[in-house]
This record gives C-alpha cells, structure tokens and sequence, in this order.
C-alpha cells in the first residue's frame, strides 16, 4: 500500500490508492515509526498516488502533524491532487500543513 522512501534525515512516505478508514492503521503505523525515530528530523508525504481521503485519513495527518510538532520536527505534504486538494481547502487543513508543490519544492526549501 505505501512506499517508503528515507533520505538522509527526511523520511519519505508516499500513501497510495486511498486513505480511509479501512486501510490507514499501516499508514499510521509507518507514520508513527518515522516520527518517532531519532534518524529523522523532518518527513515528507509525498501524496501523488493519493486518490482520495476520508475524515479517519485526515485525521491520521493531522495526529502525525501534532506529533512532528511537538518533537520539533517539519512536517510537510506533496503532490497533492485537485480533488484532495479541495478536502483540504473545504476542512481548512490546508492551512495548518506546510503543502508543496512536489518533493523537488521540499528540497529546494531545505537547501
């Protein structure tokens, strides 16, 4: 279902298909590993495989958001598409996460 993807100190995570409520316990998990690992200060979801989302989706973001800011580290979403996009616009998560435009925008941010 996910790709996972590390690069020196940033973990990339690229969710694939959808996020619901039926699928997203090993998303979290993974998410949950990658914030909590030592080797890592920053992670970048790379949403481009992403079709749709759910409110148990949305909420596995926003609890891994929590939990990257709490131990001081960036947190950030890319490539996501109009139709997600739009969830998030309409939730107004689009405001609390730092969205790129794809993984070449997070790298030119950490340069």
């Amino acid at each position: 279902m996910q790709n996972v993807l590390v690069r020196p100190q940033t973990a990339v995570l690229q969710p694939l298909g959808s996020l619901n409520a039926g699928n997203v316990t090993v998303f979290q998990q993974q998410l949950n590993a990658a914030i909590q690992s030592e080797h890592h200060s920053s992670l970048l979801i790379d949403m481009a495989q992403v079709e749709s989302i759910d409110s148990a989706g949305l909420m596995t973001l926003v609890t891994a958001l929590s939990t990257a800011q709490r131990l001081n580290k960036r947190f950030s979403l890319c490539a996501i598409s109009h139709s997600v996009r739009i969830i998030f616009e309409l939730t107004q998560l689009d405001r609390a996460f730092e969205i790129l435009e794809g993984r070449y925008a997070f790298s030119e941010a950490t340069a």
